[in-house]
């Protein structure tokens, strides 16, 4: 390996790592339904949504184009996006007790 095609490998592998590139995490459902009935519906709603698109990756062979999994990617985001509401309400209310 040249240092021009090592130094290239590396700076790529440091732009996916900073991007925060999210290809071998899954939306998991983490959120009480007691305490945000609502906010872990949505987030089990991400759950089964990011489930249909993997089917629908094997139904079609992975051949969309990268668009199912970047959709895939954003459901993650999504999934840490409603923690991170919970959490902040969670704070909200025991700062008014």
């Amino acid at each position: 390996m040249t240092k021009k095609s090592r130094l290239i490998n590396t700076i790529l592998s440091a732009a996916l790592f900073c991007s925060g590139v999210t290809l071998a995490q899954e939306p998991v459902q983490d959120i009480d339904k007691k305490t945000h009935p609502i906010l872990a519906a949505a987030q089990s709603h991400v759950v089964q949504a990011n489930s249909y698109i993997l089917a629908a990756q094997k139904d079609n062979k992975e051949d969309m184009q990268g668009h199912a999994e970047k959709a895939r990617q954003l459901l993650v985001q999504v999934n840490q996006e409603l923690k991170l509401a919970a959490e902040a309400a969670n704070a909200a209310n025991q700062k008014k007790k």
